[in-house]
């Protein structure tokens, strides 16, 4: 089993993991730590480890951009 784990910090991680989770699949655990979310994944092949990966990155990034762009400046 190949196995993964992402870690970032966020100003409201529980609010990203939200945005996150529902993708989740049985290989995918996440976690959050004061402002750390942690992703840990585990998958029988590197390229399927790879692949999991990418969409994860792919949807954290665009939860983050959701979150700056409607976020007021002053919270």
């Amino acid at each position: 089993m190949k196995r993964a784990v992402v870690q970032t910090t966020h100003d409201d991680p529980e609010l990203v993991a939200a945005a996150l989770t529902p993708d989740d699949t049985t290989e995918m655990e996440t976690t959050v730590d004061g402002s750390t979310l942690t992703m840990t994944v585990e998958r029988t092949t590197t390229g399927g480890l790879r692949s999991t990966i990418d969409d994860y990155v792919s949807n954290l990034a665009v939860a983050q951009r959701i979150l700056n762009d409607t976020t007021p400046n002053n919270e």
